[in-house]
């Protein structure tokens, strides 16, 4: 059974529910603040839990942070492939949520970013594994230098799946370029389709599948692109076809980790043998679920979105 590697920063997120963001320079009073297992964590959690054999390859420090990352990922059967990086603690992200659901995020830097060519051949991937690249990843040149000389040396039936992020649009031309060269996959939102779009000086239709089959003229050989559109649900670009799949709108409590969630879910499914098109459905309905759990580690299970799916 193909595997879900994921080459991206495992971080700790400081999640604290705020009534709303201060003002600069003054302060809210936080109704709870918790410690979840973050980053990439959600997205191989989500995995995970729809039946995949996963695998984090990127860096975990040594400390209480990288104590709690190693701890989440053996509770889920994920395995570790890289040492860990002593001396060095993994860093965290600070995600303030308010009662719309809506987050802002302040991420500090630590273990997560000292990867290499060599910790990353560590996770071994093998023909029809999916490995994993957060745009993230690439903003800066210690995670970007090792993942661009160590990708293009994978076996060609390797899936590389991007989800660029907020940051991919803005980083260099030849940064991009390079990335998208490499790029089997592409899974991101709405707003990030766009931004690429706008980066390369084409046109951003207002159609999710028109956005989507706009998107995978970018990506190498016959690549499949999926774009999320929360509530609404994502369009996916296969073989040359655009398929709409809706969503399953829910009254949201935490939005923090849907896409991620949606990801890995769909990751599962696709290695599992799943279509596309069914893929992306389960997918929907993974995130719906999640955006009605508190916390990045509340991804449900494939039995709970049967369940969801049946009317249960």
């Amino acid at each position: 059974m193909s595997r879900v590697i994921h080459t991206g920063q495992a971080l700790v997120d400081v999640v604290v529910e705020v009534p709303d963001l201060p003002d600069r320079g003054q302060n809210v009073m936080a109704a709870s603040a918790t410690d979840y297992a973050g980053g990439t964590v959600t997205v191989l959690l989500a995995a995970a839990r729809f039946g995949a054999a996963c695998v984090q390859a990127g860096a975990i420090g040594t400390g209480p942070h990288g104590d709690l990352i190693r701890a989440a990922l053996t509770a889920a059967g994920i395995g570790v492939s890289a040492p860990p990086v002593e001396g060095v603690d993994t860093g965290i992200c600070v995600v303030m949520v308010e009662p719309s659901a809506e987050r802002t995020f302040v991420t500090t830097l630590g273990a997560e970013r000292r990867i290499s060519v060599a910790s990353l051949a560590t996770s071994d991937p093998q023909p029809g594994d999916l490995v994993c690249v957060t745009g993230f990843s690439l903003a800066l040149d210690t995670t970007r230098d090792p993942l661009l000389a160590w990708l293009p040396t994978l076996h060609p039936d390797v899936v590389v799946v991007l989800d660029p992020g907020a940051a991919f649009a803005g980083l260099d031309e030849d940064v991009r370029v390079a990335m998208l060269a490499v790029t089997d996959v592409w899974s991101s939102n709405a707003e990030e389709a766009e931004d690429v779009l706008r980066a390369v000086g084409g046109e951003v239709p207002g159609d999710l599948a028109a956005l989507t089959t706009a998107v995978a003229p970018l990506l190498r050989g016959d690549a499949v692109a999926i774009v999320r559109d929360g509530p609404e649900g994502c369009a996916v670009h296969v073989r040359g076809e655009t398929t709409y799949v809706p969503g399953f709108p829910q009254t949201p409590v935490d939005t923090n980790g849907a896409g991620d969630t949606h990801t890995g879910a769909l990751l599962a499914e696709v290695a599992a043998g799943t279509p596309w098109a069914e893929g992306c459905r389960r997918a929907n309905a993974a995130a719906a679920i999640k955006v009605t759990r508190r916390g990045p580690e509340s991804a449900p299970t494939a039995a709970e979105v049967d369940a969801f799916l049946a009317g249960g």
